[in-house]
């Protein structure tokens, strides 16, 4: 494995801690005006998946997975689409199941380890490409690592390489870290976002919500316990965590993937930061700077790009970056 190493990034002086780094950009980061074109894709279980295109004609294509409860045109997702199209590549921001603004067909969603979802996309990309580069952010940053950790998937053929930023390696202990109290606020937000998609589809299949009170579930654990386990296959939360925590993969990743936690992110436990003990064959470099928070890395002033967009440039265009 490369050896871990601190980044040089230097984060607004205001921003002085993890929080602040996560809240400003989530809050007052504006949305990047793209003209995405939507392409609705059925997939093997007959439900869809709505997938935003930038296109220029490039041979390579980045793919970008947004984090949990976000979508393909967050400020975040644009902001890195941005990144990658103006240096020339074509772009797929892609919506897990129910996240594009129209609820799924089938009973169940998205959760952090849906490669199955990543597959199906990657695979119908792919024609025309001569390289594709996977991006992921948080939930979806796992999903990458644990797609390129499964050694099985067609779609690796054409990856070229894949940056995961602010991932939950370990998704027990970054679960628990969320519902601390010091993070409340956004176990929240979370929650209430997650409550209202099982309302909805409630709707439509009464039995998945029938038995349990949302009102009393108060912490992340114990919606993936009551809904996310279950309507998925898992046993319960902790199987759910155990079996999809990217952390296991690295050692099957063979392409070239960066990941960059901050090691002041709020929602990432200590396994967060393997420093010494994952084999990981020499492909996976990890970058663990100081400051950045979660999903954030804003540039000192608002005229430059975004630390982590410059870093996964970097990474995905350099030929000797491990």
């Amino acid at each position: 494995m490369s050896v871990p190493k601190e980044s040089p990034y230097n984060p607004n002086r205001f921003l002085f801690n993890g929080h602040l780094q996560t809240i400003f950009p989530a809050l007052f980061r504006k949305n990047i005006p793209l003209a995405f074109e939507r392409e609705r894709i059925t997939t093997t279980d007959g439900d869809f998946l709505d997938l935003d295109w930038l296109r220029r004609g490039s041979p390579e294509l980045i793919i970008i997975s947004h984090g949990l409860e976000g979508n393909s045109r967050r400020p975040y997702m644009s902001g890195m689409a941005d990144a990658f199209f103006s240096m020339g590549y074509d772009v797929l921001n892609w919506n897990f199941r129910g996240c594009s603004g129209d609820m799924n067909r089938k009973p169940y969603f998205y959760h952090s380890g849906a490669t199955s979802d990543l597959e199906q996309v990657v695979v119908h990309a792919q024609p025309g490409y001569r390289s594709i580069s996977l991006i992921g952010f948080s939930l979806g940053g796992n999903l990458t690592l644990k797609y390129l950790g499964e050694a099985h998937w067609p779609g690796h053929q054409k990856i070229k390489k894949a940056v995961a930023l602010s991932v939950p390696l370990d998704l027990a202990g970054s679960s628990d870290r969320i519902d601390q109290p010091a993070n409340k606020l956004y176990a929240f937000r979370f929650l209430r976002s997650l409550k209202q998609k099982i309302r909805q589809k409630a709707l439509h299949f009464p039995e998945i919500a029938s038995e349990i009170r949302l009102d009393k579930i108060q912490t992340l654990r114990a919606f993936d316990d009551a809904f996310t386990a279950p309507l998925h296959g898992f046993e319960h939360a902790a199987d759910y965590y155990k079996k999809c925590s990217s952390l296991q993969f690295l050692s099957g990743i063979r392409h070239p993937a960066l990941v960059l936690n901050a090691r002041n992110d709020p929602f990432l436990s200590a396994k967060c930061y393997p420093d010494k003990g994952t084999e990981t064959r020499g492909q996976v470099r990890m970058e663990f700077p100081s400051h950045g928070g979660h999903v954030g890395f804003s540039p000192r002033t608002i005229r430059e790009r975004y630390w982590s967009e410059i870093k996964a440039l970097e990474f995905i265009q350099s030929e000797n970056y491990l």
